[in-house]
């Protein structure tokens, strides 16, 4: 097995034998250098895992091999040791990127902590890490088997998540493990969205806060106690990305509420997000407000008229607020929004929808660069942590912290990597979208769906008498017969939304507090 080697420059290196022998009986190969320009010389000659530098040492300064020897490896972990304690030196040192600073006298367990910190960090997170899931594994197994409740639900989709992002980072051998876990969970949660759906639709019935909800039971009160507050709309974003989006808010932000939501069938932007800004079902939608909604076969933009809803939904409730709308779709728009900022502040409601998710997976699945680069989980993570970051959307989430804005960040749906075809057949009038079907002579296999023949019980529109809806479970997508093979090899392993699985329903619903 490899050593791991150090290279130690100390112009009292002689004094620290005891400390080298420390190390080698570790399993170290440690070279030992009494200067900074042999430490410099030695790092460049040769590879080394980690660098020890003494600041103090007569001729070149620790500071000053440091700033050598990061210019040939970048990479390589350098350890500033000291007897200054000067608050400058520090800023100097941590200025120029080093990996730890250690005030002498050190013992030989400091250095050994700090090794394994900076050399060993991966793999002892890694075994921890698979450890720790290890024994979590069966804890969660029941939990899966023991949720009857939406609560329920949501703590053991949000222990999934954490252990999913807990793995990714280490590249770690029970992923598959949580995958095929995430996978019993889904099954397992289909059944109960199965057994439970049509009820919470039933007067008086006890069910989670879905998304006609959101504006009367957590924007109302807030604007109600003299609040003004953004509520920022992630089209198509899932729990998991919210992780991954909140440690680069960490630093102005601080989190308020982490809470989930239940969005409603089709978990599709047509009817969750038209939901969640008129408070209404999408059928409530086409009966009080026909100029606002488009049915699936017609030809007109499906989400056209947010801020009407908006708009009715306020004046329904007989309130007073001022509010803003804002679509962003681009960056131009985007930047345009944090320049105009002025202008719309002063309203107590100021609702932003960021598209750019939506269009996210929409692209990867037409798109052959950016399939490849959203190969996975991981990668499409990736993606949008990149694109927040390297957006101007960055700078308009400063801005709300620099004024002190109270923000709210939800979605309307979520989306899932869809795996497995499902036959189905419709007629022309038949929607296109891949996770759910609207039509009057569907014929599928009702073991393989969750179909309602009566969608006015769960507040949806019929376009005609006789229409059923089906939706499709875990990362199930449909396909006509017609052509079978290449829509499958076509859309597999796609992310899609409109259909039953944790990553659509569950969604989130965040408050944030300003740290400025």
């Amino acid at each position: 097995m490899k050593k791991d080697r150090i290279l130690w420059a100390d112009d009292e290196i002689d004094l620290l034998k005891a400390h080298v022998l420390f190390l080698e009986e570790k399993g170290y190969e440690v070279v030992c250098v009494n200067n900074g320009e042999d430490a410099v010389m030695a790092s460049s000659e040769s590879h080394f895992d980690i660098i020890f530098l003494d600041e103090n040492m007569p001729g070149m300064s620790g500071l000053e091999a440091l700033s050598l020897i990061k210019e040939k490896d970048t990479m390589v972990p350098v350890v500033m040791i000291t007897k200054s304690e000067e608050e400058n030196l520090m800023n100097q040192a941590i200025g120029k990127k080093i990996a730890d600073y250690l005030i002498k006298p050190v013992n030989p367990n400091q250095i050994l902590l700090s090794i394994k910190k900076n050399v060993n960090k991966r793999e002892i997170i890694s075994s921890t890490t698979t450890d720790d899931y290890r024994s979590e594994f069966g804890r969660i197994g029941m939990q899966i088997n023991d949720s009857f409740t939406y609560q329920d639900w949501m703590e053991v989709y949000k222990k999934l998540v954490y252990w999913e992002l807990e793995l990714e980072q280490t590249e770690n051998q029970m992923t598959e493990v949580l995958h095929m876990q995430k996978e019993e969970a889904n099954s397992t949660f289909v059944k109960f969205i199965k057994r439970n759906y049509v009820g919470w639709f039933e007067e008086g019935s006890d069910r989670p806060m879905m998304s006609h909800d959101i504006f009367k039971k957590k924007l109302f009160p807030i604007l109600d106690n003299d609040e003004s507050i953004f509520f920022i709309v992630f089209d198509n974003f899932r729990f998991d990305q919210w992780r991954i989006i909140r440690e680069l808010l960490h630093d102005d932000f601080r989190v308020e509420s982490e809470d989930m939501y239940c969005a409603i069938l089709p978990t599709a932007t047509q009817y969750a997000r038209n939901a969640i800004f008129s408070g209404l079902l999408p059928l409530q939608i086409k009966k009080m407000f026909p100029q606002y909604w488009v049915d699936e076969e017609e030809e007109d933009g499906k989400n056209n008229y947010e801020e009407e809803l908006i708009r009715t939904q306020i004046e329904r409730f007989r309130k007073k607020y001022t509010f803003s709308y804002h679509k962003i779709n681009d960056s131009v728009s985007c930047e345009k929004l944090v320049s105009d900022y002025p202008k719309y502040a002063k309203n107590q409601l100021n609702v932003v929808v960021f598209n750019f998710v939506d269009m996210l997976s929409h692209a990867r699945t037409d798109s052959k660069m950016i399939r490849e680069l959203a190969s996975s989980e991981a990668a499409y993570r990736s993606l949008t942590k990149s694109w927040f970051q390297h957006s101007p959307i960055v700078d308009f989430f400063h801005l709300l912290a620099e004024k002190k804005a109270k923000v709210m960040i939800t979605t309307d749906h979520g989306t899932i990597k869809v795996n497995n075809a499902v036959k189905v057949i419709g007629d022309r009038n038949t929607n296109t979208n891949l996770r759910y079907k609207v039509g009057k002579n569907l014929d599928y296999n009702a073991k393989e769906v969750f179909d309602v023949k009566q969608p006015e019980k769960i507040g949806l529109p019929s376009p005609n008498v006789s229409s059923t809806y089906i939706f499709a479970e875990n990362d199930d997508f449909f396909a006509y017969p017609n052509n079978y093979n290449y829509y499958v090899s076509y859309f597999k392993n796609t992310f899609q939304h409109g259909g039953i699985s944790m990553e659509e329903m569950l969604v989130p619903l965040v408050t944030l507090i300003s740290k400025k």
